[in-house]
């Protein structure tokens, strides 16, 4: 089996009336196993408990991902006017830091959705 390419395996593990329940809401679904996992991991809502200090560094998280961004846009532009575009990225590793971006993002919004019954009722300052 060497030189192939296998892709990573999650695992976790269940009480035995979680995985009834999991197992009959497959069978319902009329889906593969694999697919009815990857389709609940990626597209189901997420239900955050906790409390503010906790989503906090989320938010941290996304402030330090907007300051990455002005860096490279102040580095794309400093290239630019120095003629220096031989040390720009490549469009595949742009195109991976994009999906990598969006994964990220995608998933912290979901997360903070989540929690948004944390500040319900409350006014927000900007």
């Amino acid at each position: 089996m060497s030189n192939q390419h296998k892709h990573p395996t999650i695992s976790f593990r269940i009480s035995d009336a979680e995985r009834k329940q999991i197992e009959s809401r497959i069978l319902a679904s009329g889906m593969m196993k694999k697919d009815y996992f990857v389709r609940s991991c990626i597209y189901n809502r997420i239900c955050v408990v906790g409390k503010k200090e906790t989503i906090y560094p989320l938010v941290q998280t996304i402030n330090a991902l907007y300051l990455q961004l002005l860096e490279m846009q102040k580095s794309f532009i400093e290239c630019c006017e120095h003629q220096a575009l031989n040390s720009l990225p490549t469009n595949d590793e742009i195109k991976e830091l994009q999906t990598d971006y969006n994964n990220l993002l995608t998933a912290i919004i979901d997360l903070l959705d989540g929690a948004k019954y944390l500040w319900e009722g409350e006014s927000h300052e900007q």
